[in-house]
């Protein structure tokens, strides 16, 4: 295969230049305190650092919808009457202009990284802007590598052109299929040196969440014994996010804030289980890097498997594995246990001031495992869950112990014969349940065909015995399995070719990404096998 990572995909007829969405000169948002309202004491204000002759790079048209924008899909803006020029849409994402309905700060937090305390963080190069109410909720606008602030510790809080787009066409990837994250709005660049292992470009991506808050946020408050801060946060969230932790559980009254442990857990599970059925690595599971809300946050090294391999390490500088795909499930729950710490004081302490009683501080502590416990179960069942639909098993009561034998078994050839991960997935969709005449796709993957062929034989006699209809069957796998994912080769290309300020592969990526499970004749090669070349691409914690 080519060594030139400009070769790697077939262009596909090109996309417009990128245009700006129709931003009037008010919104089409209301905006609020939000995170703002808490004070002082859990953020810094501050203005972006400016940033010279900014040039857009792209907009999420799904994104800007959530705003309410319309984001054009021409080479002029969507409303031209009523959209500033271009220029000033990417002063105000780049930071060098502060709209007034802008409130720019940037928080306070925490965390574990790599599994060791590391004090206080921050968002060091992040600069949240606004809170947008909007009929889709509400969305912090916030921007990433704007410059430095009082948590930047010894980073510049710029982020380079490389590290944007990845987070950019990730985060709208996710989206497309189906899996919480934050979201990307746009990428604007410009041509100021930021020095990484290279000197490179910087940019700003402007990312929306319903709320940015991590784990994180909990620990630093819990760490400095300020316990008043710490209950301040948590009514935010609940009344703000999930206002039925305040209603009784299971006919028993508990803490709104055990009740608050539990949900986060529960959206932890579902969202570890749904990065592992997708094939993701997130690569830097620190606890600052954990949605309180359950998202996928911090597109930093992250990676989708190509070959199947369950120990696979998608940052270079992980260097024990710490966050090796296999181990993410673990990660979470034991990124969950640091913030069951973190929250101990809000159900420990006494209304009275007194200390509380060995007792009471027992009772706590069970109280935390309590809320934790459901994780293990809530993870086993959307696992197999979400396993059954990417094999097309309609039925879950015919052998629960044979079907996870039988997945088992796949997930161990699919690890010992380094089977791409994805076209697995996608071309296991069209065999036939009676036969192997229909095989060939899937079966080519293997090198071991006759270990292929047996287990393709207990997984036909397993859809005979709930009597499956081949293409229905199809269809529903084909709706699950993903013919798209953002390949980090994909990726480097569209890289590559920005640097070059041709931005039409980050544009036609991204088009083809909003569309994961669908045909797109004109798009194959984005879903072919990465070339020899790709297996040499190393990101680390500053991609």
């Amino acid at each position: 295969m080519s060594s030139d990572p400009t070769s790697a995909v077939s262009p596909a007829p090109a996309p417009s230049a990128p245009s700006s969405p129709a931003i009037a000169a008010e919104p089409p948002f209301s905006v609020a305190p939000g995170f703002a309202a808490l004070g002082e004491r859990f953020f810094t204000r501050l203005q972006p650092m400016p940033l010279p002759a900014p040039y857009l790079v792209a907009v999420a048209p799904a994104a800007a919808e959530l705003l309410g924008w319309q984001a054009g899909h021409s080479g002029e803006p969507a409303s031209p009457d009523k959209a500033p020029p271009l220029r000033d849409f990417a002063e105000i994402f780049i930071g060098n202009r502060v709209p007034d309905w802008a409130d720019p700060l940037a928080t306070v937090y925490s965390g574990h990284q790599f599994g060791v305390w590391a004090g206080q963080l921050g968002d060091g190069r992040a600069i949240r802007i606004a809170e947008a109410q909007t009929a889709n909720g509400p969305w912090e606008i916030q921007l990433k590598g704007s410059g430095k602030t009082p948590y930047s510790r010894m980073g510049d809080g710029r982020a380079v052109l490389r590290s944007s787009i990845r987070e950019y066409l990730c985060s709208e990837a996710m989206a497309a299929l189906g899996i919480p994250t934050t979201r990307a709005l746009c990428i604007v660049g410009s041509d100021a040196p930021v020095r990484r292992e290279t000197i490179e470009t910087a940019a700003v991506v402007t990312r929306l969440a319903p709320t940015f808050i991590r784990f994180g946020h909990f620990e630093h408050f819990a760490a400095h014994d300020d316990v008043a801060a710490l209950r301040q946060l948590a009514d935010f969230v609940i009344d703000r996010f999930m206002p039925e932790c305040r209603d009784s559980a299971g006919g028993e009254t508990i803490s709104p804030y055990q009740a608050l442990l539990r949900e986060v857990s529960l959206r932890t599970a579902d969202l570890m289980a749904q990065w592992q059925a997708v094939g993701f690595c997130h690569g830097v599971m620190n606890t600052d890097n954990m949605s309180i809300l359950g998202l996928t946050i911090d597109y930093g090294p992250f990676g989708f498997l190509d070959a199947f391999d369950a120990n696979h390490i998608c940052n270079h500088s992980d260097t024990q594995g710490r966050y090796a795909y296999s181990q993410q499930p673990q990660v979470g729950f034991w990124n969950l246990h640091c913030l069951a710490q973190a929250l101990l004081p809000l159900w420990i302490q006494r209304e009275d001031g007194q200390a509380p009683t060995e007792a009471a501080k027992e009772a706590a502590i069970e109280a935390a495992h309590a809320g934790l416990d459901p994780f293990r179960d809530r993870y086993a069942q959307r696992f197999f869950q979400l396993y059954r639909a990417k094999l097309g098993l309609a039925s879950a009561d015919i052998d629960h112990a044979a079907d996870e034998a039988l997945l088992t078994d796949l997930f161990r050839l699919l690890h010992t014969q380094r089977v791409d991960y994805t076209l697995f997935w996608r071309n296991l969709a069209r065999i036939s349940s009676a036969d192997g005449s229909r095989d060939a796709p899937v079966r080519d993957l293997f090198m071991d065909r006759a270990g292929w062929d047996a287990w393709a034989e207990r997984y036909r006699a397993r859809l005979r015995a709930e009597n499956s209809d081949d293409a229905a069957r199809a269809a529903s796998m084909l709706a699950v399995n993903p013919k798209y994912v953002l390949r980090n080769h994909l990726a480097e290309v569209a890289i590559q070719r920005a640097k070059e300020k041709d931005f039409s592969e980050v544009q036609r990526l991204l088009a083809v990404l909003s569309r994961p499970f669908d045909e797109q004749p004109e798009a194959e090669s984005y879903a072919a096998l990465p070339p020899d070349w790709a297996s040499g691409i190393e990101v680390s914690c500053s991609s």
